[in-house]
């Protein structure tokens, strides 16, 4: 069996790598909630890569629901060992709940099934499955006593970040032959799914771009007006996470909405910036 406190290291590892955004967001958080989140980031890490990189997605993935599910009644799984150690650590200390946990397998599956989308409800109810799903899972370390008043403000959160990396990874998700910009606002915009492929950015983009880009800062707002019900601990790793990922939009906005050929990112520099503001 992995030690536990080697678990906890090869899973920030994982988040270190791959996300550093979360990374330095979290890395605010007291040590206990901190390594409870590089466990859960490293269950949906590997997920995700299931999805992305798989062999065979849908027989792996069936696979990993099958052994959270072993996980869940006390049979510790021998694949990605390092993360079930970790993950039973968070789930001793922290009463984290599992229908998250399942629903965001269910949104990872999706991936596998669907790669073009008809209207917003269908995205929104995407990223709800995909990225809502983690704010819920981290809700019971960040803010236990506030679960119930905060399930709104952590699905608004999710719906916002998953939006932004629609809008930030679409050249690369049409190398995947997915596409995320519903046909409802292709059509109302005059954007030919062939001006898609082509990556051309002209004004009838711009304005779909915007359209989306408008939605996710309005769950922007909605999450950060319960930021004060976190606990004082917790309240500015989450804070900034937001603010981190809303940048993202601004950068995109800044290059010219060139999101076909590049993927933008906030430096560190711009990072520490933002984590200033929020604690000065």
């Amino acid at each position: 069996m992995v030690n536990v406190e080697i678990a906890y290291r090869q899973c920030e590892q994982m988040i270190r790598q791959h996300s550093q955004t979360f990374y330095k967001a979290f890395s605010l958080l007291p040590e206990e909630k901190r390594k409870a989140v590089w466990a859960v980031y490293a269950f949906c890490r590997i997920v995700d890569d299931i999805v992305d990189e798989g062999s065979s997605p849908h027989e792996e993935l069936k696979q990993f629901e099958q052994e959270f599910t072993l996980f869940l009644n006390g049979v510790m799984p021998l694949n990605n060992q390092y993360m079930w150690v970790a993950l039973k650590d968070a789930f001793s200390r922290f009463q984290l709940d599992d229908k998250p946990f399942f629903d965001m397998l269910k949104g990872q599956g999706m991936d596998l099934v669907k790669t073009r989308y008809e209207t917003m409800n269908e995205v929104l109810d995407y990223s709800y499955h995909v990225a809502s799903t983690v704010g819920l899972m981290l809700l019971p370390i960040l803010a236990p006593k506030e679960k119930v008043a905060l399930k709104d403000g952590a699905i608004a959160l999710g719906l916002g970040m998953q939006i932004t990396n629609i809008l930030r990874d679409i050249g690369e998700d049409l190398q995947r032959d997915r596409v995320y910009i519903p046909k409802e606002l292709l059509l109302k915009y005059h954007y030919s799914h062939l001006e898609l492929q082509h990556g051309i950015i002209n004004s009838d983009f711009i304005q779909l771009w915007e359209h989306m880009a408008q939605e996710a800062e309005m769950y922007y707002t909605r999450a950060l007006e319960t930021m004060h019900l976190y606990p004082i601990a917790s309240r500015t790793p989450v804070k900034a996470s937001a603010l981190f990922y809303r940048e993202i939009l601004r950068k995109i906005r800044d290059q010219g909405y060139r999101v076909f050929s590049e993927k933008q990112f906030v430096t560190n520099d711009e990072k520490s910036t933002i984590l200033s503001r929020i604690s000065g």
